[in-house]
């Protein structure tokens, strides 16, 4: 039924929530495919759960999942993954820094790409924050050489079938271009709007952006050395 579906993490948003419903809603009415909405509760403590089963109850495309407890971004991710059936999957963060409109965007590339992803040209943030997440790319292309500026764009674009082969562990969304290269995929970065946090509490601080990512680095080498490839030409 769904071409696409739009995966939104979800960790204590409870602030932004109607507004992420109200901005989603704008977009499927101008969306390019016949999208979905698949929020991703990674164990939110606040009043998150009760506000997503309230929009998903009055939204036909809305849909979502659950977890037990608090488990990361890269989980909340690769379960989206693992659940949607559409050929194409994005995400985007519920703190809405990146405009859902600029999906259409990236999914005019998809074609011939398998994996689009944003870049934040001009990045609303603070001093400090950009500065990090500018090192910590800087770092990480060093070691994967993907030719991206931006991997911590929370607004990506990726066909199924190579979303559900990244063995994903913590940290590694940042390296989603990566590890689609792995796949012998193709990749692109375009452009897009940013914006202020407007509501809510930041997820990731200076070791977020700058510790974990050098150590997520040497798992990415690890992984690149050991992953496994192939391509089935027939059976019978």
């Amino acid at each position: 039924m769904y071409e696409f579906t739009i995966i939104v993490p979800v960790y204590n948003e409870e602030e932004n929530l109607k507004r992420v419903e109200e901005e989603l809603q704008e977009y499927l009415k101008i969306a390019s495919k016949k999208t979905s909405i698949l929020f991703v509760n990674d164990g939110s403590k606040d009043n998150s759960q009760n506000l997503i089963e309230e929009i998903c109850a009055r939204n036909d495309d809305f849909f979502y999942i659950c977890f037990k407890e608090n488990r990361g971004l890269s989980t909340a991710i690769k379960a989206g993954f693992d659940t949607i059936e559409s050929p194409l999957v994005g995400y985007i963060d519920s703190d809405l820094q990146t405009d859902p409109k600029d999906f259409n965007l990236l999914l005019e590339h998809i074609g011939e790409y398998d994996l689009v992803t944003g870049v934040r040209a001009d990045r609303k943030d603070k001093f400090v924050k950009n500065m990090s997440s500018k090192i910590a790319n800087g770092i990480r292309r060093s070691f994967t050489r993907d030719g991206m500026d931006d991997t911590g764009c929370p607004l990506k674009v990726i066909k199924t079938p190579f979303a559900k082969k990244i063995p994903m562990f913590n940290g590694l969304h940042r390296f989603l271009p990566a590890m689609v290269l792995l796949q012998h995929g193709r990749v692109l970065q375009i452009p897009v709007k940013h914006f202020p946090r407007r509501a809510g509490t930041a997820k990731f601080g200076l070791w977020n952006r700058l510790g974990g990512p050098l150590m997520d680095c040497f798992a990415y080498l690890w992984m690149k050395k050991k992953y496994i490839n192939y391509e089935i030409k027939c059976k019978g």
